[in-house]
């Protein structure tokens, strides 16, 4: 505004004059009159002269919501298919950036841009459902409803806080949402869930549409529903019946009457300031019009945190370690962060159990000299390598070949775990795995500082590895404190349970986030888990010290706190400990006098007896001083739990868990984005960062955890930064085409460095698969063998039962003219295929397969759908063949396995998604013991990208080959091919027919078993006929697919007869029919089913 009264001063034509001197506009002649607008001048030269917002100042002022202008913009999100060809707007992600600052900007464009995409389709899904049409007043009228958006009752913007210094919208905007939840329990129970932090969205709609009319799904969506606004806002948490924010914590929340329900939320404050602006210009004030609350799924609602996080860092001196920068940016020496290009790499290293003997150790190394020093040979070992001259010039050959004959000399010198006390629990927990070469040379890598990167085909034991680096971490750097990075809340929980397997402290486990309730654990290893933890510790430490103090006859309270146990522990037991070794000096090599002086007898009364052997007087005193050590770690632990006594309120508590006590602290790379400034602010300090799954996490969501700490004296105290992964399975899910093929979005951070040169280590042998299945996908891969035990192990060389092959390839044709079907956009479904692959489901239960060791499997969650749909219908309710252990995606079960794996492709016209190998491979390596694939082969066998896969399984019969008289488990050898029992199935109605009356005779058996053993028959649930397809059966989720299974029979009709026929046994003598031998109830399904 200034500038413009500045230049209003002047005439039209100085105007023209002062634009021309700074060659903004050519020079006029002495007489020449402008032509041109003073408005147009005024505009041009403040234009030129104004001051312009930075670009950090103008990220910082956009809202990170999206708002309706911007959600259904096709030149910003572009929604249709993109197929790689033309040009589109969009920042890319490519091998190389910059500056960080373009690393980050780029991925926060993205990542905003790609959260926008998924939103706009959970907003269309909601408001579809909820059937906005206009009633006779003009009024919005719902006519449906939808799980994730209900009506607003009432609305009110209740705090507007002044802006902070610098600033010019408020520091923060606060309203009150009030809906009417006259809902299910359980759909009431997930609004009344929402946590603090949790997103949701503020939605305008204006109808057009009437009553009844229908929705033209294929048209322009915000004309149909009448879409006028949509504004985010953050949840603070549901007021109680006081008006109050209901705190999250341990406490049980109150109960709250009624249906109406009110939230507190805060709303975005630059898009607040932006609206009342125009409101003040005369626009509708927008936040008197919202009529939708719409919440997201918790797991995809996470993008306004990652947002924040990633302007925080742009706002702030963080600083990358200079080791890692120019990787990173993708300039220099790919291996310049490798461990042997490091100055600082540590010669000698205790690997503690990781070798199970010193032959296990000259295996690791075949290709260098290994010498043992010393007579012990038993692990565990230190092993000292020599550290190579990391300098830069040349050296003559001879000098060079000199040097690397040295460089292959290890040197090995076992050492004893000192003696931890005579206790059982007191020995420590050893590794049984006999680690490869590759593995041992990751744990290495993993072990020593710099970059470490491990490519994991599947199957390859990459979780035992990352557990035995960090093993080894905690016992050789006890100091330092490593975070557990993952992808996904189950592969940290099968990490978490596996370090607890190890000889790690349970007090030094922590683990972060909503994912811990999964652990297969009675222990609680969350922050106030681990706080409740260490006070029961406490109390049991100092149970064991008024012990202790009864047993050396002390008076006093000594075991009041930590503290007046410390005074005790100092004054009584240190001191009877350095008198007892004053006395055994004078009497040294007698073993008598370990005994006659001992002072702590009677305390260790409770331990196995005798407690000295009187063998010789080394091993008394090593046990001795392992009684000594058992005492001291108690006083030791109640010194660092003493913290606990002063510090009063949970929070205070959980803090100083996160910041000293704890060692090994476990999250998910989501979680870490989340809460990057809480850990900040709160001091969080690390030194190694370990990711499982590296290769499925995105870019920006791999970076934000190497910036959780402030830098200290402005250097990064991070040492050592281990990434394992598999780039050759699925990437980071995005969901919009263009961003994930033109922007490159879906490239990791762990693909983007394999494919800059940063040299890997490559694990080589799988032990999950029979050798068989695993030459499905092993070709993708630079060397994949198998583990000995997968040639050895008895489940490995034994052949499937009933099933002729291990792995198969049958080819699914139309039924009933029909193959795929598509009742929604890209919501594929095969119902031949699904009838297929239930029927050979409930032929491998019949058989006597355990129903957890059988996982469905399919390439489009529509098919997922329709199988449990045909699961349900055809065997769920009967208890003889039950749910198989998973029915999901192959994209969904990755980093998953089970022994037998059902798989249906869905497609018959085209290849689709499964063309990218990525997905084949994952596909490919979830079996263990059987593979069964349901496809079209004739268009499958004809795509040059699946060429490897299907050539081998193009090689067997394309018909289903099954031998009904071979029960589970068989004693035939997987080598064997069986002469005779051998049925052919031709196609799906056959085998729906035969395992139809495949299941009447076994029916039939058992209860000729029941009577011939003089048992009650079994009861009717048991005994029902199996359910089988009919006319009126639509297993499909659409109207517009309805097909049935054409197998009725004369047989069907007689077999049901014969069921009903049998004589049902009095209410009173029914029981329980033991359980047919082989079979296995159905565990139920854990994977939660999308609604």
């Amino acid at each position: 505004m200034s500038l413009t009264k500045h230049f209003e001063m002047i005439s039209t034509q100085q105007l023209h004059e002062v634009a021309a001197a700074i060659n903004l506009l050519p020079s006029l002649s002495e007489e020449e009159e402008t032509t041109l607008e003073r408005s147009f001048l005024l505009n041009l030269l403040v234009s030129r002269h104004e001051r312009r917002p930075s670009q950090i100042q103008a990220l910082n002022e956009t809202p990170l919501y999206p708002t309706e202008e911007i959600l259904w913009d096709e030149n910003i999100v572009p929604t249709q298919y993109y197929s790689g060809e033309g040009c589109l707007a969009l920042p890319k992600l490519n091998l190389q950036f910059l500056t960080l600052h373009d690393y980050l900007l780029r991925n926060f464009n993205l990542f905003r841009l790609e959260s926008t995409y998924e939103i706009r389709q959970d907003i269309e899904d909601a408001l579809y459902r909820m059937k906005p049409w206009q009633a006779e007043d003009g009024s919005p009228y719902f006519g449906g409803w939808a799980r994730m958006a209900q009506p607003i009752t009432a609305f009110s913007v209740v705090e507007v806080s002044k802006p902070n210094i610098g600033e010019n919208h408020p520091s923060q905007v606060k309203a009150d949402v009030t809906l009417t939840l006259n809902l299910r329990r359980n759909i009431k129970s997930e609004w009344e869930g929402l946590r603090k932090h949790d997103v949701a969205f503020l939605i305008t709609v204006y109808p057009k549409l009437k009553i009844g009319t229908r929705f033209d799904f294929k048209g322009d969506f915000v004309e149909n529903v009448g879409i006028v606004y949509v504004r985010g806002c953050e949840i603070e948490g549901m007021l109680d019946n006081d008006g109050k924010v209901i705190e999250e914590g341990p406490e049980p929340k109150p109960e709250i009457h009624g249906s109406f329900r009110t939230f507190r939320v805060w709303l975005d404050s630059n898009q607040y300031q932006r609206d009342m602006s125009a409101t003040a210009e005369g626009d509708e004030d927008v936040y008197e019009s919202f009529n939708i609350m719409m919440r997201r799924k918790p797991k995809e609602n996470n993008f306004k945190a990652v947002l924040e996080t990633i302007r925080d860092l742009m706002n702030t001196d963080w600083v990358v370690p200079d080791w890692l920068h120019d990787i990173i940016l993708g300039y220099g020496d790919p291996g310049a962060a490798h461990y042997s290009r490091l100055p600082n790499q540590v010669a000698t290293l205790d690997w503690n159990d990781t070798f199970l003997n010193v032959d296990h150790v000259k295996a690791s190394f075949p290709n260098n000299e290994v010498n043992c020093t010393g007579s012990n040979v038993m692990p565990p070992y230190k092993l000292t390598f020599p550290i190579k001259n990391v300098s830069r010039k040349r050296k003559r050959d001879e000098k060079k070949k000199e040097e690397e004959k040295q460089d292959k000399k290890i040197e090995v010198m076992a050492h004893v775990i000192p003696n931890r006390g005579p206790y059982p629990y007191n020995q420590p927990k050893k590794n049984t795995i006999q680690f490869t070469p590759t593995q041992i040379e990751a744990i290495r890598a993993g072990m020593q500082p710099g970059l470490t990167m491990v490519v994991g085909p599947p199957g390859t034991g990459k979780t035992d590895v990352a557990v035995q680096v960090i093993s080894n971490i905690y016992h050789n750097f006890p100091d330092q404190r490593t975070l557990i990075v993952t992808h996904s809340n189950q592969a940290l929980n099968q990490l978490f349970e596996k370090i607890m397997a190890l000889d790690i402290d349970e007090r030094h486990l922590l683990r972060l986030g909503h994912g811990e309730e999964g652990l297969e654990t009675e222990k609680d290893f969350s922050r106030y888990g681990r706080v409740n933890y260490v006070l029961g510790q406490r109390l049991e430490l100092l149970q064991e010290v008024e012990r202790l103090q009864e047993s050396l006859s002390v008076s006093g309270d000594v075991a009041y706190t930590c503290e007046t146990a410390s005074h005790f522990f100092l004054y009584q037991v240190v001191a009877r400990w350095e008198k007892f070794l004053s006395l055994i000096r004078k009497k040294a090599g007698e073993c008598s006098g370990i005994q006659q002086h001992f002072p702590f007898h009677k305390y260790f009364a409770n331990a196995p007896q005798p407690l000295f052997k009187g063998n010789t007087y080394e091993e008394d005193m090593d046990i001795a001083e392992g009684c000594y050590r058992h005492i001291k770690k108690i006083f030791q632990q109640l010194e660092e739990f003493r913290a606990f006594e002063l510090l009063r309120s949970g929070l205070d508590r959980s803090k100083y868990l996160l910041i000293k006590e704890a060692k090994i602290i476990a999250m998910t790379c989501t979680h870490a984005a989340l809460k990057r400034r809480d850990l900040v602010e709160a001091g969080f300090k690390y030194d190694n960062i370990l990711m499982e799954e590296a290769a499925q996490i995105l870019e920006i969501e791999t970076f934000v955890p190497l910036l959780l700490q402030n830098p200290e004296d402005g250097f990064n105290r991070l040492k050592r930064w281990i990434m394992i992964g598999d780039h050759h399975q699925l990437p980071p899910v995005i969901k919009n085409m263009a961003f994930q093929k033109y922007s490159n979005m879906e490239q990791s951070l762990f693909t983007r460095l394999v494919r800059l040169g940063v040299p890997t280590v490559d694990l080589d042998a799988q032990g999950r698969a029979r050798s068989s299945l695993c030459a499905l996908y092993s070709w993708r891969y630079k060397k994949l063998g198998n583990l000995p035990h997968v040639q050895l192990q008895d489940e490995f060389q034994k052949a499937n039962a009933g099933l002729v092959f291990d792995y198969q390839l049958i080819n699914v044709v139309d039924f009933n003219g029909v193959g795929e079907s598509e009742p929604n956009p890209y919501f594929y479904q095969n119902l031949a295929e699904a009838e297929y692959v239930v029927a050979l489901f409930m032929y491998m239960r019949l058989q006597g397969y355990p129903a957890d060791k059988i996982s469905i499997l399919t390439t489009y969650n529509g098919q997922k759908h329709l199988i449990r749909d045909v699961i349900k219908q055809r065997c769920g309710s009967n208890p003889l063949i039950g749910e198989p252990n998973k029915i999901t995606t192959v994209d969904r079960f990755q980093g998953q396995q089970n022994d037998y794996i059902l798989l249906s492709l869905v497609r018959t016209k085209t290849v689709g998604h499964l063309r990218d190998v990525r997905r084949l491979v994952v596909a490919m390596s979830r079996a263990r013991l059987g593979l069964y694939i349901f496809a079209r082969a004739s268009l499958f066998q004809n795509c040059y990208e699946l060429q490897p896969v299907f050539d081998q399984l193009m090689a067997r019969p394309l018909k289903l080959h099954i031998i009904p008289g071979e029960g589970f488990p068989t004693t035939r050898k997987a080598s064997d091919r069986p002469s005779t029992g051998v049925l052919q199935i031709e196609e799906m109605p056959h085998l729906a027919s035969f395992v139809y009356e495949y299941y009447q005779r076994r029916v039939k058996q058992m209860q000729s078993y029941q009577k011939h053993k003089g048992l009650s028959a079994p009861p009717k649930d048991q005994a029902k006929p199996l359910q089988k397809s009919t006319e009126d059966d639509n297993t499909t989720k659409s109207e517009d697919v309805k097909m049935e299974i054409a197998v009725e029979t004369s047989v069907e009709e007689k077999s049901i007869e014969k069921v009903e026929e049998v004589e049902t046994p009095k209410e009173s003598e029914k029981q329980t029919m033991p359980e047919h031998p082989g079979a296995d109830s159905s565990d139920e399904e854990e994977e939660e089913k999308e609604k």
